[in-house]
């Protein structure tokens, strides 16, 4: 059996894949091995991960790949959302099913904090946008609580080193999802324990900071058997997947940023240091580590989750889909009704077009009734918060965005990217769509000696995958809307 190809396991909220990229001549090729569904747990009034439910996906993921495809891999890497974590005893056991972000125990966390560290101080110390779902205050409202997970662990492993964990047995914090916790110092792999000392969480909880692209360790022999596998590396990719996204933007020079469109929006740039001032604060951006000591200045968007949750609840009296929810939307006219994306309304209200509605309501706007009205609020709010977005850039590090590079799966949806070009008056360059699976890959390529650099890894994601490019229109009349917009916000 072959032993090529680099397996990224890409796990987002709402789904996960195993990937298969192969390079030859500076090229890299696909291949979706494996897809399978993810989705919060709702037990006795709390949201959950099923980290053993996505622990047997992902080994399936591998054994199909070796007994279908005839492929034993490289090497395995894996990324995740961000911020959320387990807990492990001392014996190796995890202590309870991991708090999914969205768990409503947060919702006056991040204030009661502040009663024992300022949000001034907590921000200078770690340069991270505040959303009540932060591992620091998922932590701090768990040590309130008297939550007994916590009180027995030893460890914390946030959700790609804890699945890390159970191929390998190794226990170590990689840097880019860590940096997503709030309780990291800007810019550097470092702890701050007074973030700690705060909250009342024990230091001995976090372990060995590894730096992306690091061998993790070798899949145990009780892995290699229920899978079929070699004795394969896990290389610590970029674990937190909008900083995988993020290297395999196929950008060249400078004055660009990136839109990592998904269930999230991340709208930023990638910065050769942190930006941490007043000014970033009362804009509440953050700066989170990136690869070879890189920083994502960037700022946390309700994205695609608006219209996932519309969908979910349309679909419970008649299926649709994606395509006829964009046509019935086009048929609607600009900036009728717009809503601020960020809102905490929008987190986890249960049903999304309800809350949308009830916020136009509120607003003294035209309520949308429709799939067509409520998917058009929805597509002209991004753009109008995606422009926000840009301009406080902008302004804080003095530089015109001169073009931005949408990648995920929300660069699948042309009407909208056609919409945001208009609305910046800035190309649009939309694709790679798989981008985290190939950045996860491209890392574990420069593991293995094929790429050195994250120059010579976006030469070859250039040189592997088509990009859409959206010029904009000076038909579209936006700015009596983001005026109405900046009121909101």
């Amino acid at each position: 059996m072959k032993k090529n190809g680099f397996l990224a396991f890409d796990l987002g909220a709402s789904s996960g894949r195993a990937i298969l990229g192969n390079i030859k001549n500076d090229t890299l090729k696909l291949t979706e091995i494996y897809r399978f569904r993810n989705e919060m747990s709702y037990i006795h009034g709390h949201y959950y991960w099923d980290i053993y439910y996505l622990f047997k996906k992902l080994k399936k993921g591998l054994r199909k790949c070796i007994s279908k495809y005839g492929i034993q891999p490289v090497s395995i890497g894996i990324d995740t959302w961000g911020v959320d974590y387990v807990l492990v005893s001392a014996e190796g056991n995890i202590t309870a099913l991991p708090f999914a972000y969205r768990d409503h125990r947060t919702d006056s966390a991040m204030e009661d904090f502040f009663r024992h560290l300022s949000k001034k101080e907590t921000y200078a110390l770690t340069g991270l946008q505040f959303l009540q779902f932060n591992t620091l205050f998922q932590l701090f409202a768990s040590a309130q609580s008297g939550f007994s997970g916590l009180k027995i662990a030893e460890s914390l492993l946030f959700m790609p080193d804890a699945l890390g964990y159970l191929f390998t047995g190794k226990k170590r914090n990689e840097y880019t999802i860590a940096s997503t916790s709030q309780m990291m110092q800007p810019g550097k792999p470092q702890w701050e324990y007074k973030l700690f000392d705060a909250s009342g969480i024990p230091h001995k909880l976090m372990e060995e900071i590894i730096l992306p692209g690091n061998k993790l360790g070798t899949i145990l022999p009780e892995v290699m058997e229920e899978t079929g596998s070699l004795e394969i590396p896990c290389i610590a990719v970029a674990g937190h997947d909008t900083a995988s996204a993020v290297v395999s933007v196929p950008a060249e020079g400078k004055n660009w940023a990136y839109l990592s469109s998904g269930t999230w929006s991340l709208l930023g740039i990638e910065s050769v240091k942190p930006i941490v001032s007043e000014q970033t604060l009362a804009m509440n951006f953050t700066n989170e580590g990136g690869v070879d000591g890189t920083t994502r200045f960037l700022k946390n968007i309700m994205g695609m989750w608006l219209i996932q949750e519309c969908k979910r609840i349309w679909d419970q009296d008649k299926e649709t889909d994606w395509h006829s929810i964009v046509e019935e939307s086009q048929k609607v006219p600009h900036f009728i009704s717009i809503i601020d994306p960020d809102n905490p309304v929008f987190l986890n209200p249960g049903n999304m077009p309800k809350a949308i509605q009830n916020f136009c309501a509120e607003t003294k706007q035209p309520v949308p009734r429709s799939i067509g009205e409520i998917a058009r609020c929805i597509y002209d709010s991004l753009a109008l918060k995606y422009k926000f977005t840009i301009k406080q850039i902008e302004s804080v590090t003095g530089k015109k965005i001169e073009r931005l590079h949408i990648i995920g799966g929300g660069a699948h949806n042309n009407m909208l990217n056609q919409l945001t070009a208009d609305v910046l008056e800035i190309p649009v360059i939309a694709g790679p769509t798989e981008a985290t699976a190939i950045g996860n890959i491209m890392l574990q390529a420069r593991a293995a000696g094929v790429v050195n650099s994250l120059e010579e890894i976006r030469a070859v994601v250039r040189n592997s995958f088509k990009t859409n490019l959206f010029i904009p229109s000076p038909k579209v009349n936006w700015e009596d809307a983001f005026e109405r917009f900046n009121k909101l916000s």
